[in-house]
């Protein structure tokens, strides 16, 4: 095996394990704990929300920040993501608590993130598969 096919392979496994980590559903006590340590590794610690929780009634955004109350919600279709996306978003939300818009000083925030880029191309790939005609599926006879 060559350098660069094992260097391919590394990565496919590591995508698996983390899918497989993912699956696991974080409650929000769980979630709370790890938009801290996200803050405490990417933000200095700076980025400390009153409440962190999931909730059912975002579909057409993946997260919301409050920053006047400090709350953060997660879509709940987040659950499942593999959890490099699931930490893009709280990240993306800690952002708000320090950065109130999206202007070039909130995305220099996310830089210190290595897979940012990464997890929107995710996110934005399920929204493109979502757009996409369903077809009906064929019974088997």
């Amino acid at each position: 095996m060559s350098e660069a096919e094992e260097r391919r392979w590394v990565t496919v496994m590591l995508d698996k394990l983390a899918a497989q980590e993912s699956k696991r559903l974080l409650g929000d006590a769980e979630l709370a704990e790890r938009a801290a340590r996200l803050s405490d590794q990417y933000f200095g610690g700076r980025a400390r929300p009153t409440s962190v929780r999931w909730v059912t009634n975002q579909n057409t955004r993946w997260g919301s920040c409050t920053p006047a109350e400090g709350s953060i919600r997660l879509s709940h279709r987040l659950q499942g993501m593999p959890e490099y996306v699931v930490d893009y978003v709280l990240l993306h939300e800690l952002a708000h608590l320090l950065v109130p818009g999206h202007g070039p000083r909130f995305w220099r925030l996310l830089e210190a993130y290595p897979r940012t880029e990464r997890a929107r191309g995710y996110l934005e790939g399920v929204v493109a598969a979502d757009r996409l005609p369903h077809l009906p599926v064929a019974r088997e006879e």
